[in-house]
């Protein structure tokens, strides 16, 4: 006698092992078409996160761009004179350095002497780690353009502070934007 009559022996002699492997192979589809629902719901939710995160890394959308409301205006320093646009310059630093909750211990703005050009400011301020991080990305992300040029960290001077990873660092930094020149 082969395999296949004695299992149709079994299954037509008795109902109740019929009906269990009915039963079994209905299980076994519905746990299929979960997962296979699963897997599409985390395919969906990956591509959405994906999408998400190309939309603001095209639009430099951010946090602290949401906080500060759209990105607007020139991507160049504004001014009638480089001196202005240097004021304006000292002023986002300054800004977005007590947004970062940083103290400012100096600056010095140079300026190019010709009709178009860079404008540099250097900067001396304490900033705890949190608050370097929100001021880099601060600067780099916002409007108008800015670059840092040059960043000198220095560690808390005090034992206790620097072992315990909390204290102010002092950060000396450099920062270029560009000016168009006078609106013509």
């Amino acid at each position: 006698m082969s395999v296949s009559a004695k299992l149709e022996r079994a299954l037509t002699a008795s109902p109740t092992i019929a009906a269990a492997l009915y039963g079994a192979v209905i299980v076994v589809l519905l746990v299929t078409t979960w997962a296979a629902a699963a897997d599409l719901y985390g395919r969906a939710s990956a591509a959405s996160e994906t999408a998400a995160l190309l939309d603001q890394l095209r639009g430099r959308k951010a946090v602290v761009a949401a906080e500060n409301g759209p990105m607007n205006g020139s991507p160049f320093l504004d001014g009638p004179s480089v001196t202005v646009a240097g004021a304006a310059l000292l002023q986002r630093v300054s800004a977005a350095i007590g947004n970062a909750g940083g103290t400012i211990q100096s600056s010095q703005v140079e300026v190019a002497g010709n009709s178009a050009g860079a404008v540099r400011l250097v900067m001396s301020a304490e900033l705890d780690l949190n608050g370097l991080q929100r001021l880099l990305y601060d600067l780099e992300a916002g409007m108008p353009f800015l670059f840092v040029e040059q960043l000198d960290v220095q560690a808390p001077q005090t034992a206790s502070t620097a072992s315990a990873g909390v204290g102010r660092m002092h950060v000396q930094l450099a920062v270029a934007g560009e000016w168009r020149g006078a609106a013509k």
